[in-house]
């Protein structure tokens, strides 16, 4: 059964929820807002999180910040009132794998849900066959998502380290642009692209000290991550 940690201050919204996730056949653990569910996140390692970004306390943002920093392979999701655009590319920039505004269709939530995990499982039992990878200077443990350099190391998120396998995977050839956003965000719209594009200006710059490693964009078309040997 697949474990699930809600963060909502709104206990009757939460309440239910919380029964529609457990008939859907989830085990879910509620918080009230964004300093219990950290207290929560000490002792539990959940399959999934979804954070309402409006609480008191902590906001939903800087409870995901906080989340990446201590475990970066947990997959998250916002909940929001709101709908405007700059909170949902913050969101996205962030490394949130969905931003769903309230109301909406439980049963859309929960298919979401289950596409989230099911991607995470894949990249989980990609990276458990993988030991450590040379990238022409650079050291990547997929394991425990560190990307090293001489003496940097850089822990990325979960959503960076599926972009950076599946780049690896596909390394010096052309990758269409919207296989990129099936395989790593699950969805080929304007905001996954705008997300895309962030993660993409992150991982030139966690590989900027070695300019055998460039990573190019074809204008229309896509990217190559091109490794020189």
């Amino acid at each position: 059964m697949k474990h699930i940690l809600l963060t909502e201050d709104d206990g009757d919204y939460a309440s239910i929820l919380q029964q529609y996730l457990e008939i859907s056949g989830f085990k879910v653990t509620w918080a009230k807002d964004g300093k219990e569910a950290l207290n929560i996140l000490r002792d539990l390692s959940p399959d999934i999180c979804i954070l309402d970004v409006m609480m008191p306390e902590m906001d939903g943002f800087t409870l995901a910040e906080n989340i990446i920093s201590k475990n970066p392979g947990i997959p998250f999701l916002f909940l929001t009132a709101k709908g405007l655009k700059e909170d949902k590319i913050r969101g996205l920039k962030l490394g949130a794998d969905d931003y769903v505004v309230k109301p909406f269709e439980v049963n859309e939530l929960i298919l979401r849900i289950r596409n989230i995990i099911k991607r995470s499982q894949k990249a989980t039992a990609t990276v458990d066959r993988e030991e450590k990878i040379s990238i022409g200077s650079y050291s990547y443990d997929p394991k425990n998502y560190v990307i090293s350099h001489k003496d940097d190391r850089y822990r990325i998120t979960e959503k960076e380290a599926l972009l950076l396998q599946f780049l690896y995977q596909h390394k010096n050839t052309l990758i269409r642009r919207e296989d990129i956003l099936k395989e790593v965000w699950g969805a080929d719209d304007f905001f996954s692209g705008r997300s895309m594009d962030v993660f993409i200006s992150r991982l030139r710059k966690y590989f900027s000290n070695d300019p055998t490693i460039s990573i190019t964009s074809i204008r229309g078309i896509g990217l190559e991550f091109n490794i020189k040997n």
